[in-house]
């Protein structure tokens, strides 16, 4: 069976025999299932917490708001159309095998039919999904014909997310490197692309990103748009030296805001990974509004309702929300094992204002090989959500400065 889809077609050097297509589609009976769970649960009272004046969300997602959210995701929402979206697209799940076990590797794909076409993977964090490419990939596909598209856009579930499962057997303590290490082999070996590709990633996916060009030789480029430096207070990082702009001065204030407000779901995470996985595993409204309060405060100017529910959906629908926290013990706690690498290839940076923690290019340039940077005005944390264009050019303008044929 193959992809009839435009861009569908493997490069040449793909082994056919280890990549299938795949198309979303959730049986009736999960949909009800969902519906069902939600008209069963109750929205909580009103407390001080969660009813604070006008529309403060200093203590947490507001009642009002996820009163709102419940009624839309019960009566209104349509996860069909979230299913004809992502299916527009061709998407593949791909057997990597790795030390771990073996990995069924879902991810959307747009393949160029130009011999020196790029490849490039774009990687996502948490609480993302495929779903925050899909602009991009939109973009893509409006902009360039097969014949014509200078790259082959990989866009992979990470491993325990949605429709990438984690091995099954023994358990697994994954982590970032291990991720790196099953995407480098995605890229070579079962995509064919030996001779190199270019990784780009935000929150997880930059971490994993970092590790590919800090360690993988057949990753010949990263481009970041987060870059998380601990430890805290950031302020004290600040050298003599460092040139930093009054927007960067606001950028760190705001960082160290996060630090001290706003990361204690990392430290969940972190810490207790098994108590919060089975309350957001269990509970639709649970899951709504840990993944809801995110998307609304790391985003510049908060997403509709409507691309909240499609998030949080996939992640109830996929039975990934217990599975896809893994990467913050190894990376939030003093003794976490997984320090960041230096990037010695070339590194391009993208700054968007309202980012967890905004880092200043000097600081950012004390990480890798710092060639290309752009800095914006306006976007988040959900770069590729929010400000997708934005994205695309600075990737594509960094592609040019640095691929050599």
């Amino acid at each position: 069976m193959t992809s009839t889809l435009p861009f569908s077609k493997l490069p040449p050097g793909a082994s056919s025999s280890a990549i299938s297509p795949f198309t979303v589609s959730f049986p009736d009976s999960d949909l009800k299932y969902l519906k069902d769970l939600l008209k069963l649960t109750r929205v909580p009272s009103a407390s001080f917490e969660n009813s604070l004046p006008g529309s403060d969300r200093r203590l947490g997602v507001r009642r009002d708001w996820l009163a709102q959210a419940k009624t839309q995701w019960e009566s209104d929402f349509d996860w069909r159309k979230v299913e004809s979206k992502i299916n527009s697209f061709p998407q593949f799940t791909a057997l990597v095998k790795d030390t771990l076990g073996d990995f069924n590797i879902h991810f959307l794909a747009l393949f160029s039919e130009k011999a020196d076409a790029v490849p490039l993977l774009l990687l996502h964090g948490w609480p993302g999904s495929i779903l925050e490419f899909i602009g991009i990939l939109t973009l893509l596909k409006d902009k360039y014909t097969p014949a014509a598209l200078p790259y082959h856009v990989i866009v992979p579930s990470l491993p325990g997310f949605t429709f990438t499962k984690l091995p099954e057997g023994d358990l697994v303590d994954f982590d970032n490197p291990d991720a790196a290490r099953v995407f480098d082999t995605l890229a070579t070996e079962v995509l064919g692309f030996k001779s190199g590709y270019v990784a780009q990633g935000g929150d997880i996916g930059a971490r994993i990103a970092r590790v590919l060009g800090g360690n993988h030789p057949a990753c010949k480029a990263v481009h970041l748009n987060f870059c998380a430096i601990l430890p805290q207070p950031v302020g004290e990082q600040v050298k003599a030296e460092d040139d930093i702009s009054e927007a960067e001065k606001e950028g760190l204030k705001r960082a160290e805001t996060w630090i001290a407000t706003g990361r204690a779901y990392a430290l969940e995470h972190a810490t207790r990974p098994a108590t919060i996985g089975f309350a957001l595993a269990s509970s639709p409204l649970a899951l709504l509004a840990w993944v809801g309060e995110k998307f609304l405060d790391w985003t510049d100017k908060d997403p509709s309702i409507e691309t909240i529910l499609e998030s949080v959906t996939l992640y109830w629908l996929t039975h990934s929300a217990h599975t896809n926290i893994w990467a913050y013990r190894h990376t939030m706690l003093p003794n976490a094992k997984n320090k960041p690498p230096y990037i010695s290839k070339p590194f391009g940076y993208s700054y968007f204002p309202y980012e967890l923690m905004p880092i200043p290019i000097a600081f950012v340039r004390r990480t890798g090989d710092l060639v290309h940077v752009n800095v914006h005005t306006s976007g988040g944390h959900f770069a590729a959500l929010e400000e997708p264009a934005t994205l695309l050019a600075d990737v594509e303008d960094f592609i040019k400065t640095v691929w050599k044929s």
